[in-house]
């Protein structure tokens, strides 16, 4: 218990003190989702490349069935598939990369050294 003696301005800045480092006990430490974000961007262009290949697939088949131009609708919807999901995984990659030099600090300039000799 606090002496009576001290003051009410005393007793209060123990006390915020005393509740800074019970905070700094119990608080967690907090973490980057960075990782979390890479992972899941990492997913959307996998996604892409064999989303693209599937439908190309699919629009193949469907043009082979109505056309009846058995193996070169399959053939073509799937090269016009692959490059269209290529296309689509760049797209995302080159944005990507855009955020993260845009999220990025520059990094500090190293002086040359003139004075050193070999």
């Amino acid at each position: 218990m606090a002496p009576a003696n001290d003051s009410r301005e005393e007793a209060l800045r123990r006390l915020d003190e005393q509740a800074k480092a019970l905070g700094a006990r119990v608080q967690r430490p907090t973490t980057s989702h960075a990782g979390e974000q890479a992972v899941s961007q990492a997913y959307r262009i996998i996604a892409e490349l064999l989303g693209g290949v599937l439908v190309g697939l699919a629009a193949g088949f469907i043009v082979d069935r109505v056309f009846d131009t058995t193996p070169w609708g399959l053939i073509g919807g799937v090269l016009i598939g692959f490059a269209l999901s290529i296309w689509m995984a760049r797209r995302t990659a080159n944005r990507l990369m855009a955020l993260a030099k845009q999220d990025s600090e520059p990094l500090p300039s190293v002086p040359f050294d003139d004075d050193e000799e070999s």
